[in-house]
C-alpha cells in the first residue's frame, strides 16, 4: 500500500550517552508489525492515571475535530469558504493525544492544517468556523482562514503557510522558554513533506547546540500534497534525519491515542528536565485530499482509504477500547456525536449571522506600532498607498 509502508516501531538515539536513565523509552521493536504488538500502551502511568472524565474528554474532543472539519467541507462546497481548505480527518488522534499532556508553559506552533490542534487547545467551534468564513468573529478577525489560527491565550501560535516555516519560529519559543528560566517546550507539528525544507535542519542544528526544548512533530499521513513518501523522500524512516544532529527520536503510531500521549510524555520529560530537543515521527492518514480543492483521485486508491478507515480509524479504535474498559458503552458515544454535530451546525449559523471586517481594518494587526502610534519608537512609513 503506497504511502503506508511504515508499519514499524522504531527508535533512535534514546540513551545516547547515559542521559536517559531516567526516562522510560519504548521497546527497540525495529522490524515489528504493530497489529502483532503485544504493547498496552494503557498500562503506562500517563494513561493508567487518566480519570473516567479524562478519557471520556479525549474521546468527544477527536469527535468535536471530526464533525467540525465534516461541517466545514459541506460549508466549503456550499460556497460559504473560500480560497484553501486542509482537513485533518483521520489524524485526530495525533493533536488531541499530544496536547492532552501539556502544561501551562508548554506552546504549540504548527503549519496550514491547524483545526484540531487548535479545537485540541481549546479554541472555540465558533471562533474558528467564523475564521473560515472570512467574518470579523474569526479568531484571526477573517484575515487569516483555514491556515492561520490563532490563540495566544492558549498558547498557540498557529497555522503557517509556508512548508517548513513554523520550525524556526518553535525553535525560537523554545530558546524564550529556556532564556526565562521555565519549565516548558514547544510542540513544533509540521508534515512531512517539511522534512526536505533546509530551515528545518538549521533549527535541528540550533536545537541540539544550544540544548532548547523544542519537540518536532513530523505528522506523516504518507503523502506530500499528492505525492508519496517513496518518491519525495531519500531513506526511512524520517526522524531518522536527526541523528545527524544528536538528536533523540522515535516513529509511534497516530491511531492509537495511548500510544501518542506515551511518546509525547516522554519527550516532554526530556525537555523539562533536561532541557533536550526530540524528533517525532507520527505515522497517521488522511481521509481527505491536500486540500479540498485537491479531490486526490490520481495519487491513492479508494481502498486505500477504506482501509485505513475500517482497521486503524482512531476514533473508531478509542471508542472500542472504552467501551471494553466499560468507561462508556455505544449509546454513550453516540450521545457525545450528536452534541458534535449539533455545535458543528450552531458554528455555521453563527458564522452565517456574523459581519465581514470592514474594510478600513485591511490595515490593523500588522505591525504592532501602527496600532499602538503613542508607543512608535520606529522611523519612516509602514504602509506605501498608490493612487
Amino acid at each position: 500500500m503506497e504511502g503506508l509502508h511504515h508499519d514499524t516501531m522504531l527508535e533512535g538515539n534514546e540513551n545516547k550517552k547515559g542521559q536517559d536513565a531516567e526516562v522510560e523509552s519504548l521497546p527497540q521493536n525495529s522490524h515489528e508489525n504493530p497489529d502483532e504488538s503485544k504493547t498496552d500502551y494503557s498500562t503506562f502511568p500517563v494513561n493508567k492515571e487518566l480519570s473516567i472524565e479524562a478519557k471520556i474528554d479525549l474521546f468527544r474532543q477527536m469527535v468535536r475535530i471530526r464533525r467540525f472539519e465534516e461541517r466545514s467541507l459541506r460549508a466549503y462546497q456550499q460556497g460559504h469558504i473560500g480560497g484553501f481548505l486542509h482537513l485533518y480527518i483521520g489524524q485526530e488522534a495525533v493533536a488531541v493525544g499530544s496536547v492532552s499532556c501539556l502544561s501551562d508553559d508548554d506552546h504549540i506552533i504548527t503549519a496550514y492544517r491547524d483545526h484540531g490542534h487548535a479545537l485540541a487547545v481549546g479554541m472555540g467551534m465558533d471562533e474558528c468556523m467564523a475564521e473560515l468564513f472570512g467574518k470579523r468573529t474569526g479568531c484571526s478577525k477573517g484575515k487569516g482562514g483555514s491556515m492561520h489560527f490563532f490563540a495566544p491565550d492558549k498558547n498557540f501560535w498557529g497555522g503557517h503557510g509556508i512548508v517548513g516555516g513554523q520550525t524556526p519560529l518553535g525553535l525560537g519559543m523554545a530558546y524564550s522558554i529556556k532564556y526565562q528560566g521555565k519549565k516548558g517546550s514547544c510542540l513544533c507539528f509540521m508534515g512531512d513533506g517539511a522534512t526536505n525544507q533546509g530551515p528545518f535542519y538549521e533549527s535541528l542544528n540550533l536545537a541540539a547546540l544550544w540544548e532548547l526544548p523544542v519537540i518536532y512533530i513530523i505528522e506523516n499521513n504518507g503523502y506530500s500534497m499528492g505525492t508519496s513518501e517513496s518518491r519525495h523522500s531519500a531513506g526511512e524512516p524520517l526522524a531518522r534525519r536527526a541523528d545527524a544532529f544528536d538528536i533523540d527520536w522515535s516513529v509511534i503510531h497516530g491511531h492509537d491515542i495511548y500510544e501518542v500521549r506515551k511518546s509525547i510524555s516522554d519527550a516532554l520529560q526530556k525537555a523539562h528536565d533536561a532541557c533536550r530537543p526530540t524528533v517525532l515521527e507520527i505515522i497517521t492518514y488522511r481521509y481527505r485530499g491536500h486540500s479540498v480543492a485537491d479531490p486526490d483521485q490520481t495519487y491513492r486508491s479508494k481502498e486505500e482509504i477504506e482501509e485505513y478507515k475500517k482497521s486503524k480509524d482512531p476514533i473508531n479504535l478509542f471508542k472500542s477500547t472504552l467501551i471494553d474498559e466499560g468507561v462508556f458503552n455505544e449509546e454513550n458515544a453516540l450521545e457525545i456525536d450528536r452534541q458534535a454535530k449539533d455545535e458543528a451546525d450552531a458554528s455555521v449559523n453563527f458564522s452565517l449571522a456574523s459581519p465581514f471586517p470592514d474594510p478600513k481594518e485591511l490595515m490593523d494587526d500588522v505591525y504592532w506600532e501602527t496600532d499602538n502610534p503613542s508607543q512608535k519608537t520606529s522611523e519612516g512609513t509602514m504602509f506605501f498607498e498608490t493612487n
